[in-house]
């Protein structure tokens, strides 16, 4: 993959902004890795089992981006590795320069 397809899709929706993540669960520690394909790649330690990963998926989020935890949703693929998630109260340009700010590359998706 070339360096754009490492980039962080980022795109605007009412009230914040939506991005797609792939998730690694049971993984050593919980961090944010990079771009793959348009998506945030992170890992989390938890297990995928009773909402245990989602819940630290969210958690993860919401620590890396500098938000409230109630203000992270996951919207669509609550039983897959591959998952949307919802942003409140912060701008396109803001997630953008948050996730470069932690050395991963973000764009502006339409």
């Amino acid at each position: 993959m070339d360096d754009a397809d490492q980039a962080v899709v980022i795109t605007a929706v009412p009230g914040g902004v939506r991005l797609r993540l792939r998730v690694k669960p049971s993984a050593r520690a919980d961090r944010l890795v990079g771009g793959h394909g348009g998506a945030l790649k992170m890992e989390v330690r938890a297990a995928p089992e009773h909402g245990k990963a989602n819940n630290a998926v969210a958690a993860v989020m919401a620590d890396g981006l500098q938000v409230r935890r109630k203000d992270v949703a996951i919207t669509a693929g609550l039983g897959s590795r591959n998952k949307s998630v919802i942003i409140r109260g912060l701008s396109v340009g803001d997630v953008v320069s948050r996730l470069e700010a932690l050395g991963i590359p973000a764009k502006a998706g339409s």
